[in-house]
């Protein structure tokens, strides 16, 4: 029998320094959930560059608009949303070229979404069809598959 996943959601200001609010409660989450150290770090970084980018870009800084993390907490797997009002990211932007950005052929900005990718097992940007919004979705298992 499969259990319905446990939801939990904070609502932060659009403020640099509450992404460290929001990264402390996913780390006593996944800490709960028994994720290794290593893998706590990691999502404590995605979720603080997820938070960073949804204030700067989403919310464009204004701090009448709030950021919204929910976290889904399964068996198997935890889900980090975090949602700002902003229309989303580009199409282009959802896999960074690493390599142009080394060579400075590439604005050096969106490092942040390339270390999301690498940090965390799912990573899916989602704009709301409805104008309301848009979310980065995270996902860390908490036995992944191991890569050949």
């Amino acid at each position: 029998m499969s259990q319905a996943p446990i939801i939990t959601e904070l609502r932060l200001p659009t403020r640099l320094g509450f992404e460290k609010v929001a990264m402390n409660m996913a780390a006593s989450v996944a800490e709960i959930m028994g994720f290794s150290h290593d893998r706590v770090d990691d999502l404590k970084t995605a979720v603080s560059e997820a938070r960073i980018n949804a204030i700067e870009h989403g919310n464009q800084l204004n701090e009448e608009l709030g950021v919204v993390v929910t976290m889904s907490m399964s068996l198997e797997s935890l889900e980090v949303k975090i949602r700002d009002n902003g229309p989303g990211v580009q199409e282009e932007m959802h896999v960074p070229d690493i390599d142009r950005k080394m060579l400075g052929e590439e604005d050096p900005r969106g490092m942040g979404m390339f270390l999301i990718q690498a940090l965390v097992d799912e990573v899916e940007y989602v704009s709301e069809q409805s104008g309301g919004g848009s979310y980065a979705r995270l996902v860390i298992h908490l036995h992944p598959e191991k890569k050949v």
